[in-house]
């Protein structure tokens, strides 16, 4: 996405928000690259004002995410992994507010792999304005 940024025009904003640790963004954000501002909601308000609701373990916990954790753990990368300090079950979303604070778009993932395209995304944005 971040390849595309000016595709959303120069009247909007992208914003990620985030509820981890503040301390754990600064890395997340230089390690991705990410051009844009994260917000942090430590208390999750803002997900729960939109629904994103937490998901069940065997979406959360499916097949791709453990075949990933067992390819960290054989590589010796297991001794890297820490307890998660998180609501790991908590699922995130996109949405698009308009310039008036109306809330135009939403999708609310299903699963931690769950978002959509940049295309969509785009539309999205494209229609609100």
């Amino acid at each position: 996405m971040r390849d595309r940024l000016d595709e959303f025009g120069t009247d909007a904003n992208v914003v990620l928000v985030m509820f981890s640790d503040p301390d754990d963004i600064d890395t997340y954000q230089h390690t991705n690259r990410l051009p844009f501002p994260i917000l942090i909601d430590r208390d999750r308000s803002a997900y729960a004002a939109y629904g994103f609701g937490r998901g069940p373990w065997w979406r959360i916990w499916g097949t791709t995410v453990v075949r990933k954790y067992i390819q960290l753990m054989t590589a010796g990368a297991w001794r890297k992994l820490h307890t998660p300090v998180e609501d790991t079950m908590q699922l995130g979303g996109d949405i698009v507010i308009d310039a008036h604070g109306v809330l135009r778009w939403a999708h609310w993932a299903k699963g931690p792999a769950d978002r959509p395209s940049v295309d969509e995304l785009i539309a999205a944005v494209d229609a609100a304005r």
